[in-house]
């Protein structure tokens, strides 16, 4: 059985989408996590309970908000309108958008973790060496809670390949534009092309299978590794 060139292309878009908010959560989910693990600050239940809000809110309507959001009267789309870049919805960086915060749970909890993991220690002899904030990321936290930017990466690309709810609204069903992996599955399901769907199905099996063997086998490894992935290992 061999793919068709739509199946062909929805795989195509998922891989960019998933590898772009994948990157984009890493850049903008250390940060957070950094203040959320060394914070003191009465919001950070709050901060912590809006980042973890994906978990457990119905992704339709999730989908719903950021699509309201991203019209001519949200605030993203007031803002992009402004900027002469039109409306977000029903477009790639749209579907990036929303997966940016759909997936934001499954990036800076396991960084959040692996950073406690340390505690507070490694930083403070750093500091006391001479070492600045970037020296001190780069060359003591980074190495120390490896595992844990490596089960948020996996993490977060997967579960962004995995989407429905939340890119369906947002992106509706738009060959080569928005529709994505599972969107294309439900279609050939939708159309009764249950061979397609098979073949599809079978590929996202395989990789989830890969992406968790790969989590596993790393926090088998790594001591530490057990604490970062351990936020997780419930949803």
């Amino acid at each position: 059985m061999e793919l068709s060139e739509s199946d062909v292309a929805a795989l195509w878009l998922t891989l960019r989408i998933a590898t772009t908010t994948t990157l984009i959560l890493l850049v903008l989910g250390t940060p957070l996590a950094l203040w959320l693990a060394r914070t003191r600050s009465p919001f950070r239940g709050v901060v912590s309970a809006v980042v973890a809000l994906p978990l457990v809110l119905p992704p339709s309507v999730l989908g719903f908000y950021l699509l309201l959001a991203m019209g001519p009267e949200g605030p993203i789309g007031q803002l992009t309108y402004s900027l002469g870049l039109g409306s977000l919805a029903f477009s790639f960086w749209g579907l990036v958008v929303a997966s940016v915060f759909y997936s934001l749970p499954f990036v800076v909890q396991p960084i959040q973790n692996g950073i406690e993991s340390l505690g507070p220690r490694p930083l403070e002899v750093a500091a006391t060496l001479g070492a600045g904030p970037w020296d001190r990321f780069f060359s003591v936290l980074l190495p120390l809670a490896k595992s844990g930017f490596i089960t948020a990466a996996v993490l977060g690309f997967a579960h962004t390949v995995g989407e429905f709810g939340v890119v369906l609204m947002v992106g509706g069903n738009i060959p080569e534009v928005t529709q994505v992996v599972s969107v294309q599955i439900y279609e050939h399901v939708e159309s009764m092309n249950y061979r397609s769907a098979h073949v599809l199905s079978a590929v996202m099996l395989l990789f989830s299978f890969v992406v968790l063997s790969l989590v596993y086998s790393m926090n088998r490894r790594s001591p530490k590794s057990s604490q970062n992935f351990g936020g997780l290992n419930g949803l």
